[in-house]
């Protein structure tokens, strides 16, 4: 049904509109290095036009559409092809909508040109001349449609207004008269699954297009469609752009515009595109005045004001004019008449593709949505459809909770995380605990609705809506339906929502309500919302720790000695190992009969999990080439991997006299060979044969998931820098410091003097820091202190976040955070991730973190930084 949802205005306002390019591809030989995007030009060349200024329709360019189905919005006109509907003369087509004879199909005539296989275009500037018709149950447009519909029925392959208007001069109780013209665009998915997004526009000192000519106008080219009036640009809309992280995956759109879905023809699969489809095919001129339908009977003075067409109704054109842009007539780009800031947030219209969920982390984590009186920013309470504001109340049992309530207006009510509800949204991926996890939460109905049969619902959404599941709440796992002044509690598993055809990886709304305009006077209370799963303990091994694991013994392979226990100046109890003359390769061994027999299983840590150990060398091998080598082994050395020793400490080597911390991958150790199930023997020493007269010791030494229990989160600065970054001073030439603090011990300081620059925490080469696990409740916090202000005390103070090579970056007033800096107080700052990835950062790569006064502002300040860490919260 072509324009059954035409019905969007009902709204407000809407979008885009395309077209022109030529039927053919055009050869040139321009030099389209020649061009400046940046700067408008006048390169359009005029491929087709009518002027009107003969005594009749120029059927070479215009076809009559014939027929009383109402345009799929229960319009009120017949089209026909008589003369009384659609004439030329004095220079302009004569558009008429008419009252019909007694006894007709529909109550109105009117006339629809098309200029379908007479003029069908792709790319270029479509610019008509007109003046609107008035009344109640007006409906001009200039629009265009797909000539050969490649990506599927209405609207896949895609619909453009260029404009529209209903019930001009159409007065409000006030006597304001309407005005507002529109621009709108139509795609996505099949109806009643389509999306539409668009514009208004009114003219300015009070014009209405319904008292003289306006030229309306769209510049289409790849990837993007412009609307003007009168030559002002008022609309941009343009094809969605994906975001990708650090490791070329999708993390979701840069830019929200528009999107098609289509059959893939080689795979037969339908698929989401984020690229320049359905709006980069031929497409063709509709010109028509409706009466009636869907959107005008249903806004202003509502219906049809039948004395408006008693002696009918003139949409009246001067001309349509269609250009190429002779600069790439290909693309339709270089010809762009744009002004400043034409791709601004009042010009540029945001689409509605659907947001592309990133990757799953493969992280556990919960989400609290609401508990313990504390609402989560990024979820706020919701009221769908019925005009209320849920409100935090006091309970007797349970101090501050959310109370919902149902009025006369139907509606479903809950808690949302989408773009137009919160500033932060943050669709959560449960599908790390889909096996066991569970939406929760707790409810208690104040007042049951005035239906006593009124079915009590949970629903859940994902993806802005694209999956969804709903059940009555007795289907929780307690099974229980509401009593009214009773607390309950109620869980769904996810596994039971993925089972029903839920996407766990981007829940976006959680609903709580009586079905659907059922719910009257009901008033009920939520707390302790979250989606959890239940506590993973990830397993772990510790051979030695300032003592032995009785069961992984200290060991001699062949050299005859026995590794003794030793007090370490700086770790206490240590194992201590040294080679003689007979060559031999030492560590821990869990094998019987010198271990206890348990090899350790490993299995669950390979993704995350490490094999780990600190090391000193206390006296070297004799021999000044001797290579230093780890080696571990399974199910009695039935698989082994053997490595040199450096590269588990960023391929640093055995220092003498110093303790160093080495770190080898699961996953890499699996990836060589390694059965993780039964790992039996971990060895460190000098090379076979070349370690005579070395002495070392080991500590710390474990097989265990490092981010279990810490979120993955990252400390930069505690008591000291991390050895990955390092306190930075960008341009000024100084070096920032560790200072002891009176509140906070060691701090870093930084000191900015004559030179402008920025300061903060850089990342050693070749190291970033993926938060995508903590994208959901992390954030980047800090305390600071401003010891001495700039000398330019107004100064701003900013915080800024870069990720590998800066290629996404996001700068915010410090004030985002926290409160404004005062000298001499520390202050906490917090920049959730949400908020930054928001902004573009690539969380999956950061390595720049910076907190500085306004660049060449910032002479003079002494400030230190404490408590520095990405991390959840």
């Amino acid at each position: 049904m072509i324009t059954t949802t035409r019905l969007k205005q009902l709204s407000a306002a809407l979008v885009v509109c395309g077209l022109m390019g030529c039927d053919g591809d055009v050869n040139t030989n321009s030099d389209f290095t020649a061009v400046d995007p940046t700067e408008p030009v006048s390169d359009w060349q005029l491929v087709w036009s009518d002027e009107f200024d003969g005594d009749s329709i120029d059927t070479r360019k215009w076809n009559f559409e014939v027929d009383c189905w109402g345009g799929g919005n229960f319009e009120q006109q017949c089209y026909t092809d008589s003369p009384d509907n659609a004439f030329v003369s004095d220079g302009t087509l004569k558009i008429v909508a008419l009252p019909a004879e007694e006894g007709a199909t529909l109550p109105y005539t009117s006339a629809r040109l098309t200029t379908k296989h007479k003029g069908d275009w792709r790319y270029g500037r479509i610019e008509v001349r007109a003046r609107m018709p008035y009344g109640q149950g007006s409906w001009p447009a200039i629009w265009m449609m797909p000539t050969d519909s490649v990506y599927g029925g209405w609207p896949r392959s895609g619909e453009i207004d260029i404009v529209e208007a209903v019930n001009l001069k159409v007065a409000d109780e006030e006597g304001n008269l309407e005005s507002r013209v529109y621009g709108t665009l139509h795609y996505g998915r099949e109806w009643p699954n389509n999306v539409y997004s668009g514009k208004e526009y009114t003219l300015p000192d009070g014009a209405n297009p319904a008292d003289g000519f306006h030229t309306y106008a769209i510049e289409w080219e790849e990837g993007e469609i412009r609307w003007y009036v009168d030559g002002y640009l008022y609309q941009t809309q343009m094809a969605s752009q994906l975001r990708f992280n650090s490791q070329g995956e999708v993390v979701g759109l840069r830019h929200r515009g528009w999107f098609a879905e289509y059959y893939n023809q080689i795979t037969g699969a339908l698929e989401t595109q984020y690229n320049n489809a359905p709006f980069d095919q031929r497409f063709h001129l509709i010109m028509n005045l409706a009466v009636g339908g869907n959107w005008p009977e249903n806004v202003n003075n509502l219906g049809i004001d039948a004395d408006a067409f008693a002696e009918g109704q003139v949409f009246e054109i001067d001309y349509v004019r269609v250009y190429e842009c002779a600069s790439n007539p290909k693309t339709g780009k270089g010809c762009a008449t744009v002004r400043a800031g034409y791709k601004d947030e009042d010009t540029l219209v945001t689409g509605q593709a659907p947001i592309p969920s990133p990757p799953s982390a493969g992280v556990p984590q919960n989400l609290t949505i609401f508990a313990n009186g504390t609402a989560n920013p990024s979820w706020p309470a919701w009221d769908c459809c019925g005009g209320s504001t849920p409100q935090l109340v006091a309970d007797d049992e349970r101090g501050d909770v959310y109370e919902f309530l149902v009025g006369s207006e139907p509606t479903v009510n809950g808690f949302i995380s989408r773009s137009a509800f919160t500033s932060s949204p943050a669709a959560f991926d449960a599908s790390p605990i889909l096996e066991t996890g569970a939406i929760r939460f707790d409810m208690k109905v104040v007042s049951m609705p005035n239906n006593p049969d009124a079915a009590w619902l949970f629903k859940v959404e994902s993806n802005e809506n694209t999956t969804a599941v709903e059940l009555p709440l007795s289907e929780s796992q307690e099974g229980v339906s509401p009593v009214s002044g009773q607390w309950q509690s109620y869980t769904f598993p996810l596994q039971m929502l993925a089972d029903r055809g839920l996407d766990v990886s981007a829940i976006d709304v959680i609903m709580v309500f009586p079905a659907w305009g059922a719910g009257e006077g009901a008033v009920y209370l939520l707390d302790q919302v979250e989606i959890s799963g239940a506590e993973q303990s990830f397993p772990e091994l510790v051979i030695f720790d300032n003592e032995q694991n009785l069961d992984w013994p200290m060991w001699d392979c062949c050299g005859g000695s026995t590794p003794i226990e030793v007090m370490d100046e700086e770790q206490g109890l240590v194992a201590e190992f040294q080679i003689g003359a007979s060559p031999t390769v030492m560590g821990f061994i869990g094998r019987a009969p010198l271990g206890g027999g348990n090899p350790f299983d490993a299995s669950a840590l390979l993704h995350e999990g490490v094999v780990q150990f600190d090391l000193k060398v206390v006296s070297a091998p004799a021999n000044p080439d001797a290579g230093w080598r780890f080696k571990i082994e399974s199910d009695n050395a039935s698989t082994e991997v053997e490595l040199d020793l450096a590269s588990g400490n960023g391929g640093q080597s055995p220092v003498t006299g110093e303790w160093q911390t080495y770190t080898f991958s699961l996953q890499a150790l699996s990836d060589a060979g390694l059965d993780l199930s039964a790992i039996d023997v971990i060895m460190v020493f000098p090379a076979w044969g070349t370690g005579e007269g070395a002495v070392y010791r080991m500590n710390k030494v474990r097989i265990y998931n490092p981010n279990a229990g810490a979120g993955n989160n990252l400390v930069l600065f505690g008591d000291t820098v991390n050895a990955d970054w390092s306190i930075w001073d960008c341009c000024g030439g100084s070096t920032p410091t560790v200072e002891m603090d009176d509140e906070k011990g060691p701090t870093a300081q930084f000191v900015i003097g004559s030179q402008p620059t920025v300061m903060g925490f850089l990342a050693n080469e070749d190291v970033t820091f993926d938060a995508t696990a903590l994208l959901a409740n992390g954030a980047v916090s800090f305390d600071l202190k401003i010891v001495e202000l700039p000398n330019e005390p107004s100064a701003p103070w900013l915080f800024k976040i870069e990720s590998i090579g800066a290629s996404t970056e996001v700068e915010l007033p410090l004030t985002e955070g926290g409160d404004a800096p005062v000298a001499g107080e520390w202050q906490r700052y917090s920049f959730p991730l949400q908020r930054l990835f928001d902004a573009g950062l690539d969380i999956s790569a950061i390595n720049v973190i910076m907190v500085f006064p306004a660049w060449g502002q910032g002479e003079g300040a002494v400030y230190r930084m404490a408590n520095v860490e990405i991390s959840n919260n």
